[in-house]
């Protein structure tokens, strides 16, 4: 494995990925990111496109396409990252240690969320062109929003991909892990009504909405429902500020997270009955909105990317990890417009946090892992 790691460039990878990191691009202020990757898969001899997504949602940038003809028989393949960045992420610095760890200085997150995986294509991609290797023909899509649920990826014209199959470089774990199937994601939002009155004067003419509020809560399944659902309330307002007055409104948001989207489905339902009940018997109201913001998939095992994935595993040594996972990513998206795919673990640990960091020998890993995915043989070639 060590000398495989020696064919990749780990110093240009290590540079370009402190390059993309110490770009400020949270979401949907992401121009100077699309900028820079535009450039580079230019010189990289892509057809470069970027949409009008960022309009839509008062933004800076679009979502940016590529596609490269490759020297391989068989259909293209689609390899994709994220460029937003979750706050804080402005002034960002990737300070590489002794060890080969890279960190930020405490202050902002790292970005390898999702630069990691963003640098890695790239290097594939430059160690390719200099080798003068085969490779397939190529999709790559960078997304905006991916941060704010996959705003980006939502409105793509997936009329223009050609691929059948994708990889998404956007997990954390050990390179070698790949998710092949994630939940519905359900955000909703309840509102209960009750009557406001004095609260030391006529209390009994009041009808408390935070009562009716936490009965209800009290009568949820919180957290983990059964192995395949996850049930949260993530915030409670009510009243106004003042212990005089009998609370008349009370304001709940919540979300339900499940591999199966009709109980996901089910659930939210069950929830707003339980709201409207206890309201009801209190004489007040309870009205619920939600939006799916995810919707469940699964890619199949025996699915053509996951023999991919395992051949490739295979010839580096990795362990070839396959798990589902609760969190969301752009794969969702492409899985509902017909293209199946795997999110890859890649290089990026305790994400979403001043904590985050990388580490060069899984930057170096997932290189290796992405260049192998782009130069892998039709399954017609191999007899499959």
């Amino acid at each position: 494995m060590e000398e495989r790691g020696k064919q990749i460039n780990r110093e240009r990878l290590t540079e370009t990925f402190q390059q993309l990191a110490a770009i400020d691009a949270p979401s949907f202020q992401e121009r100077q990111m699309a900028d820079a990757l535009k450039e580079r898969l230019t010189r990289l001899g892509f057809a470069v496109e970027e949409d009008k997504a960022g309009s839509l949602y008062g933004g800076t940038a679009g979502n940016v396409y590529g596609f490269r003809k490759g020297t391989l028989a068989g259909p293209p393949i689609l390899f994709s990252t994220h460029m937003d960045t979750v706050e804080p992420a402005r002034g960002k610095k990737a300070l590489l240690g002794t060890d080969g760890r890279i960190t930020s200085d405490g202050t902002t997150v790292l970005g390898a969320d999702c630069m990691s995986g963003t640098a890695a294509i790239l290097e594939a991609l430059q160690e390719i062109e200099e080798e003068g290797g085969e490779c397939r023909d190529l999709e790559v899509i960078f997304f905006i929003g991916e941060e704010k649920h996959l705003r980006g990826s939502e409105v793509f014209d997936y009329t223009r991909v050609k691929s059948k199959e994708s990889y998404i470089l956007d997990l954390t774990g050990p390179v070698g892990t790949a998710a092949f199937q994630a939940p519905t994601l359900i955000q909703f939002r309840i509102e209960v009504k009750g009557r406001a009155a004095h609260a030391g004067l006529s209390p009994e003419t009041g009808i408390h909405a935070i009562a009716i509020a936490a009965k209800a809560v009290a009568r949820m399944e919180l957290g983990r429902v059964g192995e395949d659902m996850t049930v949260n309330i993530g915030a409670i307002h009510g009243g106004e500020n003042s212990s005089n007055i009998v609370p008349e409104l009370c304001q709940l948001v919540g979300e339900v997270r499940s591999y199966s989207h009709e109980q996901a489905m089910e659930q939210t339902r069950k929830i707003d009955e339980l709201f409207r009940e206890e309201a009801e018997k209190a004489g007040g109201s309870s009205r619920m909105d939600y939006q799916i913001r995810i919707r469940a998939y699964r890619t199949p095992k025996e699915h053509i990317c996951v023999r991919r994935f395992r051949r490739a595993c295979e010839k580096l040594g990795l362990p070839c990890t396959l798990v589902k996972t609760f969190g969301g990513s752009d794969q969702s998206n492409l899985y509902h417009h017909g293209i199946p795919g795997l999110v890859l673990s890649s290089a990026m640990e305790l994400v979403h946090s001043c904590q985050e960091y990388t580490e060069v020998s899984e930057l170096v890993k997932l290189t290796e892992l992405t260049k192998l995915l782009m130069q892998d043989r039709d399954s017609a070639d191999l007899g499959e």
